[in-house]
């Protein structure tokens, strides 16, 4: 038999045929373990979303109930060595990287909730006849934080990817500390004078948890992605767990701080939360109440400054591959060009959420005063209140466990919260005397709650996710950042909107941001559920190289793509048999230029962030070795394999 250039004695000198042909069994598993894992494609090499829905179903059960017994088996095997050492790594892996979130939480929710007890201390400053205090001031509270926020978003998001995750991450923690120093000591000659001290304090304060938006979401969505070649299981299966259980910090910062305040109140009012109110039980409640978050803050600037050094690595990887030193303005164009109308999914998808988050504040006020029969006691404000932070946080966890589920996952998730939103905002809309009556206001009550519920485990959790994980790591978080800030405009149009509406009008007015939400997501939102990191990245560095038509890979699958860019024929050059070519090639020029770097340097490793190791098995090795047309490169590699036989290492 004529073998011809692919015969089994030597390798291929003319490099006319494909080397795929010529693979072992041992050696096309190799490949198949490294390039077609077991988690997203079946034992035929076929891709999940290339499966019928009942293949899929099936598929996709199979490995999540696979993963689920492992992680459990884990987490028994932890509590049997450490019965702490679970809480443990929940603490380092959940709490800690959104502990800034937390703080945020903890400190903004505080300015609504401090809003009736100051209006009810300090009735000539704050009430609906005050006569001391500038009205135009006291409005700016919301205004001015709001505003601030979106500085800090635009800001730190921008200097996030210019500078690095690392920076943006301490800057946006001493902006905190400081902004908090300047809440707790905020004082005035007069009442208006403490309200202006008060409000810019705040829009100080609101600078820095802006940045914690695009830092936040960037670092722990980064910090999930192996550091080699090759995507890890991690990433593919648990990305979104990662990022929105930090995300759901906030959730727990609102909780504290409406225990705190209700604690506070009741050591400084003599034990009632009952009104009358005096001045120094709200001057020592509230300013105590921002004292505390200031010492996890300062701890926060610590931790970050020398706890947090390779929080900038995967961006650094980026630049270097793309030969970028500061901020990577080709990126930005680029991502317009391609990404442009994820962005309309984004931006507006968080615009229309953040009318929402403003308006569930509707109910709240509207059942309490028929409950209460208008009360003048904020304690049954902050109760209820209390309540549905505890609603929210179970659509917080609820949202992190099913975030990446292949069947369910981000899309369907921010289409279903939107969709259930504006049915139970339109329902009390046309019904609102029915509902707002004492006899039917427990209904209300039900759809306050569920409405706090699908808002979090929805449209909360998924557009703080998909704001950077749509985009490329060189502008990820500029992107992430301008999405937020629009976001935060859908909350500044809610609380201007609501000064010239009557309640009722609010009901008419809210829901239809939900039906925009919904539609949005449809449209343009792509579904990057179970789609790794890198190989977005890869498909990111055809487009940079202008070859975006020679990419063939899973990140154009109709799966992973808008429904607008699929009427846009983005997906039309997929083609997984042609990838899995294009991956091996890939990975050949990585192994050669590999061998080149350590010929030069007659042996040595060279320092390469993106480097690993792991990859060049000696089945990989020996495979690239016998298809390789450079005679250097095989002699070097048969060099650095008799040296690692002869010591053990590879120097």
């Amino acid at each position: 038999m004529d073998y011809g250039p692919a015969a089994p004695h030597g390798p291929d000198m003319t490099g006319t045929h494909n080397p795929i042909h010529e693979m072992t069994p041992n050696e096309r598993e190799i490949f198949n373990y490294l390039l077609r894992p077991d988690d997203i494609y079946n034992e035929h090499g076929v891709y999940w979303a290339d499966l019928p829905l009942a293949k899929q179903v099936k598929f996709v059960s199979s490995y999540d109930a696979k993963e689920t017994k492992r992680e459990a088996s884990n987490v028994w095997q932890m509590f049997k060595a450490d019965p702490l050492s679970p809480v443990a790594y929940y603490f380092r892996n959940m709490v800690l990287p959104g502990a800034g979130l937390g703080l945020e939480g903890y400190v903004l929710f505080s300015i609504g909730n401090l809003k009736p007890l100051f209006a009810a201390g300090f009735p000539t400053c704050w009430g609906s006849k005050a006569t001391d205090c500038n009205q135009t001031w006291t409005a700016a509270v919301e205004y001015l934080e709001i505003c601030g926020i979106i500085v800090g978003q635009i800001l730190v998001g921008v200097l996030g990817d210019w500078l690095g995750r690392r920076w943006g991450l301490i800057q946006d923690a001493t902006i905190m500390f400081l902004g908090l120093l300047m809440l707790t000591a905020s004082w005035g000659v007069t009442l208006n004078g403490w309200v202006v001290c008060y409000v810019w304090s705040l829009f100080f304060y609101g600078i820095g948890v802006g940045g914690e938006y695009p830092m936040t979401a960037t670092s722990g969505m980064e910090n999930a992605v192996g550091s080699g070649k090759v995507s890890t299981k991690e990433d593919r299966l648990h990305r979104g767990r990662k990022v929105t259980s930090a995300f759901l910090m906030q959730g727990w910062g609102q909780f504290f701080n409406q225990v705190i305040l209700i604690v506070l109140l009741l050591c400084f009012h003599h034990g009632s939360g009952n009104g009358p109110y005096s001045k120094v039980a709200a001057q020592w409640t509230y300013r105590i109440s921002f004292a505390i978050p200031a010492v996890g803050t300062l701890w926060l600037v610590y931790y970050r400054t020398y706890k947090m050094k390779a929080a900038s690595k995967q961006l650094t990887a980026a630049k270097k591959k793309s030969k970028v030193t500061g901020y990577d303005t080709q990126s930005l164009k680029l991502t317009f060009t391609y990404f442009g109308p994820r962005m309309i999914a984004t931006a507006g998808g968080w615009y229309a959420n953040d009318v929402f988050f403003y308006g569930n504040k509707l109910f709240q006020n509207e059942f309490i005063s028929v409950i209460t029969n208008k009360g003048t006691s904020i304690m049954p404000g902050w109760l209820y209140n209390l309540i549905n932070v505890g609603v929210s946080l179970v659509g917080y966890y609820l949202a992190s466990f099913l975030i990446d589920n292949k069947l369910y996952g981000r899309k369907k998730m921010q289409m279903v919260g939107f969709l259930m939103d504006f049915v139970l905002f339109i329902v009390p809309a046309f019904h609102f005397k029915y509902y707002t009556s004492k006899d039917h206001v427990t209904a209300f009550q039900a759809m306050y709650f569920l409405s706090s519920f699908f808002n979090q485990f929805g449209p909360n959790a998924v557009t703080f996710l998909v704001a950077a994980e749509v985009y490329p790591t060189p502008i990820r978080a500029t992107a992430h950042g301008f999405s937020a800030a629009c976001g935060k405009l859908g909350a500044l149009t809610a609380a201007v909107m609501y000064n010239y509406i009557d309640t009722q009008e609010k009901f008419y007015v809210v829901p239809w941001f939900g039906l925009m939400g919904m539609l949005v997501t449809v449209f343009f939102l792509p579904d990057t559920t179970g789609l790794d990191l890198k190989e977005q990245e890869r498909r990111w560095q055809f487009i940079r190289a202008g070859r975006e038509s020679d990419y063939h890979g899973i990140a154009i699958h109709p799966k992973h793509l808008s429904l607008w860019e699929r009427w846009r024929g983005v997906g039309k050059h997929y083609d997984p048999d042609l990838d899995y070519q294009q991956k091996i090639e890939e990975l050949r020029s990585d192994w050669e230029a590999g061998q080149r770097r350590i010929a030069a340097e007659k042996g040595g490793h060279p320092d390469d962030d993106d480097a690993d190791d792991s990859v060049w098995s000696s089945e990989v090795s020996t495979y690239f070795e016998k298809t390789s047309k450079s005679g250097l490169l095989r002699t070097n590699q048969r060099d650095s394999d008799e040296k690692l036989a002869n010591d053990g290492t590879l120097t």
